[in-house]
Order: structure tokens, then C-alpha cells, then sequence
């Protein structure tokens, strides 16, 4: 899963260490993984953030497919990065809602998150 989250972090013009991070953090490496909140695979996303991810690469992504969860998961990383005021905002994003950090700004849950993706960006650097 690693070779995966860093080959496709690439070819989609993400930093590799920022995909890397995200992977370790919501799931460990683990395509098995679903929380309570049906967030499933090594990315952690729920599904009608996987519609999303769809749109976003033009294709129907099966977020159960690791390929595709990694897909998933990056395409709304690089669209929130790109579309946030910097890289903690698109970090925090991904964890609350970008709508939700622009309407009420990070939650101290999220500022632990954002915290632990950059330390753990880091370690993939």
C-alpha cells in the first residue's frame, strides 16, 4: 500500500510525503479499515466523498478497490490543497470539512490532526 499511496501521490501531482502521511494517519496502511463512520480503506474515505473523487478524475472510482481508494483519497487531497488559503486549512479539510473549517475555523480535534499529518509528513519526506 505504500508503493501505491507514493506511485499515485506522483502521477497526480501530489507530494508524496503529505499522501503518505494522510494513509499512516487515517488507516496505517490498512485497505481493510472502516470506522463508525463508514470512512473505509488505506484512505479512509466515505463514500460520498468517493462521488466526489469521481467527479474530480473524471471516472467512477470503487473506493473498496485499493487502486481506487488511494485514488480517491488523493484527488481530494490535491483539490483541497488547491483550493485552501495553505497547507494546514487544506490538511484540516480533509479531517472536518473544508465548508465546515471556513464557516467555523479548525476544532481543537482538528488542530491535533493537522499537527500529526505535518510530523508525520516528515517521517515520509
Amino acid at each position: 500500500m505504500k508503493g501505491i499511496v507514493a506511485d499515485t501521490a506522483r502521477r497526480m501531482g501530489v507530494d508524496p510525503s503529505l499522501a503518505m502521511a494522510f494513509a499512516f494517519q487515517e488507516s496505517g496502511f490498512n485497505q481493510r479499515a472502516v470506522s463508525p463512520a463508514n470512512a473505509i480503506g488505506t484512505m479512509q474515505v466515505i463514500p460520498s466523498s468517493g462521488e466526489w473523487a469521481s467527479q474530480l478524475v473524471g471516472r467512477k472510482l470503487n473506493i473498496l478497490d485499493p487502486y481506487d481508494n488511494v485514488t480517491a483519497g488523493v484527488a481530494i487531497i490535491r483539490a483541497l490543497v488547491n483550493t485552501s488559503k495553505d497547507l494546514n486549512t487544506a490538511i484540516a479539510g480533509y479531517y472536518q470539512g473544508q465548508y465546515s473549517v471556513s464557516k467555523h475555523g479548525m476544532y481543537d480535534d482538528t488542530k491535533a490532526y493537522v499537527a500529526s499529518i505535518l510530523a508525520l509528513k516528515k517521517n515520509f519526506s
